[in-house]
């Protein structure tokens, strides 16, 4: 569905009205081409005294092609800045960030990319170090709402041993494939390993590996399909028996694999882990996509309303990834991916039962991530409003409302999340665990 006050915001009239009236100005963001460049541009690289993974910046960049230079020239723009922030030991250290980012704030090219690097609080030595530590989550969430341009600003914090690990992370943050991602903390080897495995095809990594998708036969489940596909992975697409026809044309065009159920049956835990065990041997990205809504107050809900909710969006992908990990289906370095949304971290009018359910994906995602082994993860994404059928069915003001409020001003796309599933579904993102990311453009809403 198009956004007919994005396309006003660029005409003539409209950039007359949207400059003189404080108007919001949606600009159009940069998305990942396939065969593209990462970063079309350079990264100026800093960091604070005593920062202990700038130099891990500097080999991960180089090994994903990416230009890296560590001073700023006169009038020369940059498409990135990283700061390693881990040599900020106490508040006073802070005025480090301060020191880099003022002067060189405005060679920020249009949709650009801001990454701060930190060390996990909890890890910390000292208490001032975790206070310092800490503050950088208010630092780069502010930065991210005063940057414009389509730009976006995230904190990663990596955890100590975990410096070579974050090569998976910086490419995906910094390239157009994080488009709607803005305002996050990303934890790297807080949970489970702190080690990377191997890429071996940087362009097709998921190359051998088989993905299962439910909900996969159109919206956001298509383009994850078609993500996945694109980096290599053979696609097992599982939908209802109603969708089968266009679940079957969509695996048809990606030479994938059709399931219809419905994986809130007894047996639907045990069919899928029947079909994947005879055809595969087992799988490596299991993505939790398929949900519903049966938005009504509280007041007035029904039964199989509250229900039906929380059958497909939660208990599901519960007993699914039980079933999977019990019979070992999982194989080592694999990936189990869930679909939150910022309904279940913010809630919303009419969603008990939904935000209910999404909120239970993220407490999905914290008591497994720390019970895995054989470097297997799992994170989740949490949309906010994303331009599908579904959200096009909103009244229009609740509609223009869902898209302006956030640091980018516009709704985002189906690949959107996609892209974000692709970076946790890569072999490189091991120690990407127990990660909860907004792909919500920083919404007002629930930050």
């Amino acid at each position: 569905m198009s956004d007919r006050y994005q396309l006003l915001a660029h005409t003539p009239v409209g950039r007359f009205l949207v400059k003189n009236l404080g108007l919001p100005n949606p600009v159009r963001l940069e998305r990942y081409r396939e065969g593209q460049p990462l970063v079309e541009g350079v990264v100026l690289v800093g960091a604070a005294p005593d920062g202990r993974v700038k130099d891990s910046v500097g080999t991960s960049l180089a090994e994903l092609g990416i230009a890296e230079v560590q001073s700023a020239g006169a009038g020369q723009q940059f498409k990135g800045l990283v700061f390693d922030a881990t040599g900020i030991k106490t508040t006073a250290d802070l005025a480090h960030l301060q020191e880099f980012f003022t002067p060189v704030l405005r060679s920020l090219a249009k949709c650009g990319r801001v990454v701060v690097l930190g060390t996990p609080p909890e890890a910390t030595a000292t208490p001032e170090e975790h206070v310092a530590q800490r503050a950088l989550e208010g630092f780069t969430r502010s930065l991210g709402k005063e940057v414009g341009g389509g730009s976006t600003v995230q904190l990663v914090y990596v955890a100590p041993g975990a410096e070579g690990a974050i090569a998976s992370t910086l490419a995906f943050l910094l390239s157009p494939k994080s488009a709607y991602v803005s305002g996050q903390v990303v934890r790297i080897g807080a949970t489970g390993t702190t080690e990377a495995d191997e890429v071996g095809d940087a362009l097709r990594p998921l190359a051998g590996k088989v993905a299962l998708v439910t909900g996969a036969s159109r919206g956001i489940g298509e383009s994850i399909a078609r993500i996945l596909d694109r980096d290599g992975a053979t696609v097992v697409g599982v939908d209802v028996p109603q969708m089968a026809s266009e679940l079957q044309g969509l695996m048809n065009e990606l030479g994938g694999e059709a399931l219809t159920l419905d994986i809130t049956a007894v047996d639907a835990p045990q069919r899928i882990a029947r079909h994947l065990a005879d055809k595969h041997g087992g799988v490596d990205v299991v993505v939790h996509n398929a949900g519903i809504t049966r938005d009504k107050k509280l007041r007035n809900m029904k039964d199989d309303g509250w229900r039906s909710t929380i059958a497909v969006n939660v208990t599901a992908p519960e007993r699914i990834t039980a079933e999977l990990l019990d019979q070992k289906l999982v194989r080592p370095n694999g990936r189990v991916i869930g679909i939150a949304s910022i309904a279940g971290i913010a809630g919303n009018v009419g969603q008990t039962n939904y935000g209910a359910s999404k909120a239970g994906v993220i407490g999905f995602v914290e008591s497994l991530a720390p019970r895995l082994s054989d470097a297997i993860t799992v994170n989740a994404v949490a949309p906010g409003f994303i331009e599908t059928q579904m959200t096009a069915k909103i009244p229009l003001a609740t509609r223009e409302a869902g898209r302006r409020m956030n640091s980018l001003s516009q709704g985002g796309l189906p690949v959107d999340v996609a892209e974000t599933i692709a970076w946790f579904a890569s072999p490189g993102s091991s120690a990407v665990n127990g990660n909860v990311v907004r792909v919500c453009g920083q919404s007002l809403l629930g930050a």
